[in-house]
Formats: structure tokens, C-alpha cells, sequence
């Protein structure tokens, strides 16, 4: 794990200095002979000092969602609970996101461990007290219509008022969003507002999983 963590810290180094991302990944991953995981972990979780900083300064507390309309990037939300709960590692990146580290969000089906998922997000989100929650998920990925039912279904049971829709692209639809936004995607986060990592809440309060941390 030494050379993972010089490794960061040179990607970092270079980043900051305005070197291209993948330039500077093949750089550093060839420089330590990183394995293909452990390369995928520094593209999830390195960033360029100020694009970490702005970042950070979105995160919101969990008090801050009561009252709010909350709108979920629900698969990017499953998914990653979904890696902690398989015992798969977890990463805290330099962003304060937690995001899974596999990157194999099209790989992505409704399973038992899935169903574990969405019930911590239901649960935490009827404790959080949101005025409105909106789930948005990825029409393109598997049975995410049936997910999108599943979930209107269950709103109603834990005392949340709100929708689930699947859509083609759900990021244009978080872009426009001036309500709290739940996601740990870079993209989606640069474009938000107010920015709360509903998973990395559960996975650290919830779970109290280990996360893999590549900054001291």
C-alpha cells in the first residue's frame, strides 16, 4: 500500500500543476507499477487541490436536509452502498466523497444485497425528514423501471413524500435542481449547488465501514 500512497501523492502534485489527468495517471501508474484496481482508485479518488476544495465546500451536514427537496442520483447512491455492503472497498476521496471503487456501474442488477441498499437509503431519508425526494435513476441500466416503482411504492411506508422516475440521463435533470442534490459523482457534484453524500453518510454512520483513504 506504500507505493498507493506515493503514488496519490505525485498524481495529486501533478494535477495540482495542471497536468492532464490521464497523462499524468499513465505517468504515475507505470512509474509504480500499479495494477489496473489501484489505478481505478486513483482516478476516483485524486483530485486537483482546488477542484477537492470547491467540492467540499457543497457537503452539507445531514441536519441540513430537513425541510429541503432532496434529489438522489439513485443509482450512483446504490451502487456505492451496495460495494460497502459486499465487503468491497470503499474510498474517501480528496473531495470528501465516498465513492466504491470498482467502477462497475453498468454491471449494476437489483439483487438481495441491493434491497439492503435502498432500504438504509429509505430509512435514513424518513429520519433526515426531507420535504420532497426525488430518486432518479438511469433508464438505460437493467430493470430500472421495475426499481423506479419498487421505490414510489415505498415512499409512502416510510413517510416520504416524493417520486422516482427513470430517465435517460439523469444528470441533466440534477443540473437544473436548486434543492439538495445526493451524489458522489465529480460531475454531477461540480454542477450542484448544495451537495449531501447520502451514501457516504450510511457508510460511515450507518455501516461504520473501513474507508481507504489516500490523504493523510
Amino acid at each position: 500500500m506504500d507505493a498507493l500512497f506515493q503514488a496519490a501523492e505525485d498524481l495529486r502534485w501533478l494535477l495540482g500543476r495542471g497536468y492532464p489527468r490521464d497523462p499524468a495517471l499513465t505517468l504515475v501508474g507505470n512509474r509504480y507499477a500499479l495494477e489496473a484496481k489501484w489505478r481505478e482508485v486513483l482516478k476516483r479518488g485524486v483530485l486537483p487541490p482546488e477542484v477537492a476544495s470547491r467540492r467540499r465546500s457543497k457537503l452539507l451536514p445531514p441536519e441540513a436536509l430537513e425541510g429541503e427537496e432532496v434529489a438522489l442520483d439513485g443509482h450512483n447512491v446504490l451502487i456505492t452502498l451496495r460495494s460497502a455492503l459486499r465487503g468491497e472497498t470503499v474510498l474517501l476521496a480528496d473531495d470528501g466523497l465516498v465513492r466504491d471503487t470498482a467502477g462497475l456501474s453498468a454491471a449494476f442488477r437489483p439483487d438481495e444485497v441491493a434491497e439492503k441498499a435502498l432500504h438504509l437509503v429509505l430509512e435514513t431519508l424518513s429520519q433526515l425528514r426531507p420535504r420532497e425526494t426525488t430518486f432518479l435513476l438511469d433508464a438505460p441500466m437493467s430493470r430500472s423501471g421495475e426499481l423506479a416503482a419498487k421505490i414510489r411504492r415505498n415512499l409512502e411506508k416510510w413517510g416520504l413524500r416524493g417520486d422516482a422516475k427513470a430517465v435517460p440521463v439523469p444528470e441533466r435533470l440534477l443540473e437544473g435542481f436548486r434543492g439538495v442534490v445526493c451524489s458522489g459523482d465529480g460531475a454531477v457534484v461540480d454542477r450542484a449547488e448544495k451537495v449531501f453524500d447520502l451514501a457516504g453518510f450510511i457508510v460511515q454512520e450507518r455501516l461504520k465501514c473501513p474507508l481507504l483513504r489516500l490523504k493523510g
